[in-house]
C-alpha cells in the first residue's frame, strides 16, 4: 500500500508540475506516468498476501474485523484490507521455577495454598492451539495478545482454584495425577470460551515445603530400613528352614544305615571299595586283617 501511496504523491506532484509555469512543466508527464505506474504496482502489491505454512490470517476493513479466514498459501483479497497473522501451530507456555525456562524471565512458578495450609510450588506447561474458525473472534474480542490476556491468567487461576481440594502431600505424592486431571479440565472450559483449543497440561514439577519434604523423606527411609529388615530376617528364617531339612536328612540316614544295613551288605560295599582302589593308578600297600574286618590300603602317588 505505501508504493500506492508514493504513485498518488507522484500523480498530485505531476499535476502541480503541469499548471505552474516553469521549464521543468515539460516533465510533468513523465511525472504523472510514474506516478500511474507507482499506483498500480502498488494496488497489486496490496492486493496479493501470502499466508506463511504454521500461520493463518484474519482480515480487518476499516477496524471491521472479518469472518473469512486466510489459510496458508497464496491469496488475493482488498487492496484496503489488513491481515493480523496468528500462528495456526501447536503452541506452549510454561511456568517454571528455574529462571533458563519459560517465556517470563526470572522465577515464574505457580504458588499456590494446599487444603492443609501449605504452600506447595507448581511448576507447569500448557499446550495449546487457536482454532481457525474461532481466529476472528479472538482478534475482534481479545486481541492478538491472547497469550498474557487468556492463557496465562486462566491457567495460573485454574492451578490456584484446584490445589485447595488436595493436601500438600497427596499433590506431591498419591493425587497428583487427579489435580492435573482437574485443572486440565478447568483450564479447557475457559480457553474453548476464547476459541483456544487446550491440548495437554503437564504438571512438571511439585515442590513442597523444606520442613514437609525432610519429614516425607525420613518416613520413606524409615520404610526402606522396615523392609531392608523384613528381607534379612525372612532369609535367616529361609536359612534355618534348610539346615533343620538337612539336619533331618542326615539323621534319616544315619538311621536307616543303623537299622537297615546287614553284615553282608558292608562286606559288599567294602570289596566294592577295594576294586575301585586296586583298579587305580596309584601305588599302594594293601594290609590284610584277620578276616574279619575290612582290610587297611595305604596308597602313594
Amino acid at each position: 500500500m505505501f508504493i500506492a501511496i508514493l504513485g498518488i504523491i507522484a500523480l498530485i506532484a505531476g499535476m502541480v508540475v503541469k499548471n505552474t509555469p516553469s521549464p521543468n512543466s515539460r516533465f510533468s508527464g513523465a511525472i504523472t506516468i510514474g506516478g500511474v505506474v507507482l499506483v498500480v504496482l502498488g494496488l497489486i502489491s496490496s492486493s496479493v498476501k501470502i499466508i506463511e505454512q504454521g500461520t493463518m490470517g484474519v482480515q480487518s476493513l476499516f477496524g471491521k474485523v472479518q469472518n473469512e479466514v486466510l489459510e496458508s498459501g497464496l491469496h488475493f483479497i482488498n487492496p484496503a484490507v489488513s491481515v493480523t497473522v496468528f500462528d495456526a501451530k501447536t503452541q506452549n507456555y510454561t511456568m517454571s521455577a528455574a529462571t533458563t525456562e519459560g517465556q517470563k524471565v526470572g522465577d515464574d512458578a505457580i504458588r499456590v495454598l494446599s487444603s492443609d495450609g501449605l504452600e506447595v510450588t507448581i511448576d507447569i506447561t500448557v499446550l495449546y492451539r487457536l482454532v481457525p474458525s474461532k481466529a476472528p473472534y479472538l482478534l475482534q474480542n481479545i486481541g492478538p495478545d491472547y497469550i498474557d490476556n487468556i492463557v496465562r491468567p486462566v491457567s495460573r487461576t485454574a492451578i490456584r482454584d484446584n490445589a485447595v481440594y488436595f493436601e500438600a502431600v497427596a499433590l506431591y505424592s498419591t493425587r497428583r495425577e487427579e489435580f492435573q486431571m482437574r485443572i486440565q479440565k478447568t483450564i479447557t472450559t475457559a480457553f474453548a470460551k476464547n476459541g483456544i483449543e487446550l491440548q495437554s497440561v503437564l504438571v512438571r514439577n511439585i515442590a513442597l515445603p523444606s520442613s514437609v519434604k525432610a519429614s516425607i523423606e525420613s518416613k520413606i527411609n524409615a520404610e526402606q530400613d522396615a523392609q531392608k529388615m523384613q528381607f534379612v530376617l525372612q532369609k535367616e528364617k529361609q536359612e534355618a528352614e534348610r539346615k533343620r531339612v538337612e539336619a533331618q536328612g542326615i539323621a534319616d540316614y544315619q538311621k536307616i544305615l543303623s537299622t537297615g544295613l546287614s553284615d553282608k551288605q558292608l562286606q559288599y560295599e567294602s570289596i566294592k571299595a577295594q576294586k575301585e582302589i586296586a583298579l587305580s593308578p596309584n601305588a599302594k600297600v594293601i594290609i590284610m586283617g584277620n578276616g574279619k574286618g575290612a582290610p587297611i590300603i595305604l596308597g602313594k602317588d
